[in-house]
């Protein structure tokens, strides 16, 4: 990554603040030299105590304070401050009384506690004025130095400390981006959407020519993971053209007008370097829906969004400048920032398919020494639903273990540990369960993988492990398809609810008791069963009717009841009733099967993890 700088020198202040400090507290101090000579060499006199007495009776004593925690008596001879001497002495013991009735035989001397004497001019004025300003502008000077250095070193955008209007965006220079289509994998829709805005900015004239308009903006949607800055990326590396990158939440500030203000910077710039790719990402942080209810529409961000909206409909799209935005939250957009002549293409940046996490797995290994014969495509299987950034994370999950264990290349061992590393977390070696636990543990297992196992539709089982994981499982059953799966039909679905309620169901025939062991599965068949009745319409009662409505569906799709409570107490009893009849089934075929049942569990408690393979040979015998 290489970011462009200013080059121009950046000259510090000739003078250090601090310096102008210290003649200005030197000409304070000459001042009050000139102005209170007498202060500046008042003492303190010591004097016996039959002296001080004999004061008293002359009149020489004007003020009297005994200080209890010295023991002495400080005393002032003479009226006129300047003039004023201070004395001290200590006390006769028991003498108190009698020296307070000759005090008070003389009218004319005060007595107290403590003498109200005139403080130090200078001293009050260094300590009330000088010491703070002092503190002030050594703090400053210290930001100051560092600032400079942070300057000279490229650190604050467009060298200038106060630019608050100032754009923070990341520019890359042409064809240094380092990336390019070659690095963006199964991904093929994307890139051939995005292949027309580079081929337009190679070669403005033949589209200008024809009367051809490139869309001023194309927003790229999709979950999180799935390449969407990478692509970015991609098409300035293709391009090779500037390449601006910053967050839609670096133009929110804290004062209004600021966010507006880099909004505008950032276009004068991206105009400045045309032909070039300016890109937003989360673009969700300042391109939400507008209040429509009259309250807060003078907020920062939707000044900062009315500027963007302004901006992209100013510039003129033969400039060759493109924007590219990026968001896994389109649902939340204003619908003026998606209208034709702004972000007026989308493009879905997709959950990969199977053939796409293959072509992932194997870009991102290229760096990665394996062994002869690592079978790609049974990763892929293995990772339905992954994204890329998961992918890689399983690679580099793979190169790990294979350093762990003292090996130069990664095994399909390694990618395949590292798939379950991903999925349920690492090993819990240490993890200390009694063996009638491990009991209930291999027998609920047993039970997913026999359930699933004779029931026709229903993916293969490739792997039970009663091995503890970090993620909190004790045990987990893999089910792994041939093929790439994007219909289920309802007996499918169906299998799947009574899979799932296979484990409870093995616990309730050999043990006779539940235990709270599945209570994910629980959670995953009532979402199932609530699936069917509320989106899938796969209910005799309902039919094809929407009763529910799935919320940011690229964010994990929370759903909402879009019916009465009526409608929603009769969905609750259906619910109910699947589950139950998948439950039912369940307890019918591990009740038919009850001697493989045991058979592969107590095969399971000896091996801990055992292999598609071994279960179906042990079943089948």
């Amino acid at each position: 990554m290489i970011e462009e700088k200013d080059e121009k020198p950046i000259k510090p202040p000739k003078r250090p603040l601090i310096y102008y400090a210290g003649i200005a507290a030197l000409i304070i101090m000459l001042l009050n030299i000139f102005f209170f000579p007498s202060v500046l060499h008042r003492k303190v006199t010591e004097v016996p105590y039959n002296e001080f007495l004999d004061m008293i009776d002359a009149g020489k004593v004007d003020e009297v304070a005994y200080d209890a925690q010295a023991s002495e008596i400080i005393f002032i001879s003479g009226t006129e401050p300047r003039t004023a001497e201070i004395y001290s002495t200590g006390i006769w013991p028991d003498d108190g009384q009698r020296l307070l009735n000759q005090l008070r035989e003389n009218p004319n001397i005060k007595f107290s506690s403590a003498i109200p004497t005139e403080k130090d001019p200078l001293f009050s004025f260094i300590i009330s004025w000088i010491l703070p300003i002092a503190f002030f502008f050594i703090i400053g000077e210290l930001l100051n130095r560092m600032m400079m250095k942070k300057l000279k070193n490229g650190g604050f955008p467009g060298g200038n400390v106060m630019s608050f209007g100032k754009a923070d965006a990341k520019v890359y220079v042409a064809a240094q981006t380092g990336k390019t289509f070659a690095d963006v994998a199964g991904q093929d829709e994307a890139k051939e959407a995005l292949a027309e805005v580079v081929d337009f900015l190679h070669d403005t004239k033949k589209y200008t020519e024809i009367g051809a308009k490139l869309p001023k903006g194309v927003l790229l949607v999709g979950p999180p993971g799935t390449g969407k800055t990478l692509l970015a990326k991609a098409v300035a590396g293709e391009a090779k053209v500037p390449f601006f990158s910053i967050s839609g939440s670096e133009f929110v500030e804290m004062f209004v007008g600021m966010g507006a203000a880099k909004v505008r910077d950032l276009f004068k710039q991206a105009n400045e370097k045309a032909p070039c790719i300016v890109f937003i990402d989360e673009i969700d942080a300042i391109g939400k829906k507008r209040d429509t209810s009259g309250m807060g529409g003078n907020d920062e961000r939707e000044q900062t969004l009315n500027q963007l909206l302004a901006e992209m409909d100013g510039f003129d799209p033969s400039s060759g400048v493109v924007i590219l935005a990026a968001t896994n939250r389109p649902e939340s957009l204003d619908a003026a920032l998606l209208r034709p002549g702004r972000f007026d293409r989308r493009v879905p940046v997709e959950l990969p398919d199977l053939g796409g996490r293959e072509a992932i797995l194997r870009v991102h290994a290229k760096n990665v020494k394996l062994a002869a014969g690592v079978d790609f495509g049974k990763i892929a299987r293995m990772t339905a639903g992954a994204s890329g950034a998961e992918l890689a994370n399983i690679i580099n999950e793979a190169a790990l273990r294979a350093v762990r264990m003292g090996r130069g290349e990664v095994l399909d061992s390694d990618l395949e540990e590292s798939v379950e590393v991903v999925i349920a977390g690492y090993q819990r070696k240490n993890a200390v369960i009694s063996n009638e636990e491990k009991r209930i543990v291999a027998y609920h297992e047993i039970g997913h993988a026999l359930v699933a196992a004779r029931q026709s539709n229903s993916a293969p089982v490739t792997k039970i492990t009663i091995v503890p994981r970090t993620s909190g499982a004790l045990g987990y059953t893999m089910q792994v398809d041939e093929g790439e799966r994007s219909l289920m039909n309802s007996d499918e679905i169906k299998n799947k609810l009574a899979t799932l309620t296979g484990g409870r169901a093995a616990e309730e025939l050999v043990f006779g008791r539940a235990t709270t062991g599945a209570s994910n599965d629980i959670e995953q068949a009532t979402k199932l069963a609530r699936a069917m009745i509320t989106r899938y319409g796969m209910s005799d009662e309902f039919g094809m009717v929407a009763l529910e409505t799935v919320n940011g569906r690229y964010l994990g799709g929370d759903t909402s009841l879009a019916c009465s409570d009526e409608t929603a107490a009769k969905i609750d009893s259906k619910v109910v009733d699947t589950v139950k009849a998948a439950h039912s089934k369940a307890i019918s075929i591990l009740t038919d099967n009850r001697q493989k049942l045991d058979e592969l569990a107590e095969y399971l408690l000896e091996k801990e993890t055992i292999t598609g393979d071994e279960f179906m040979k042990i079943l089948n015998s």
